[in-house]
């Protein structure tokens, strides 16, 4: 059941889903009880509602007429999908090769391009029980700065992703 009520202190209009105890105005936040609104449409039909409101908010903005020519909420969301043109079409008219854009989106295979925190956990995986200098060291060929991979490792040992043993880190 869908109701649209009104706020006796702002004159707003909304929705409510349901029947709740109490509703809060969604535009200067005075909580009501909901039998105590004044309930302008109740159905059980969300589009219906929706259309109720907003035909009651462009009647008192004197925009009654252009709304009655517009047509149904249900309607236009079918309309949408064909509404103006898709990413393709926008980037070939723009003079844009969208095979070039394809390829650009594509992740690299070099390991720089992955996340700092995956090129640590690499290092984990990747070396035989790899002490601090180590890491950084593997770190550093793939761009990632020494105090991120000290930070990244007391994190990684706090949340017990990864354990530390006399100076040696791996896995968990």
């Amino acid at each position: 059941m869908y109701s649209v009520v009104g706020c006796s202190a702002c004159n707003n209009l909304w929705i409510v889903e349901g029947r709740p105890e109490t509703t809060q105005c969604s535009r200067c936040g005075k909580r009501r009880k909901f039998r105590k609104l004044k309930k302008f449409v109740e159905t059980d039909d969300e589009d219906y509602a929706r259309e109720v409101r907003a035909s009651m908010i462009a009647n008192r903005q004197g925009h009654g007429d252009a709304f009655a020519e517009l047509d149904s909420f249900a309607e236009m969301d079918s309309q949408i999908e064909d509404a103006g043109m898709d990413d393709e079409e926008y980037l070939d008219r723009s003079g844009i090769d969208t095979d070039d854009v394809a390829t650009a989106g594509e992740p690299s295979r070099r390991s720089a391009s992955k996340g700092k925190k995956q090129v640590v956990l690499d290092a984990l995986s990747n070396l035989d029980e790899p002490d601090e200098r180590e890491i950084v060291t593997y770190a550093r060929e793939r761009g990632v700065s020494a105090e991120y991979v000290r930070r990244a490792l007391e994190k990684l040992s706090r949340r017990g992703e990864i354990s530390e043993s006399q100076g040696r880190y791996r896995r968990l």
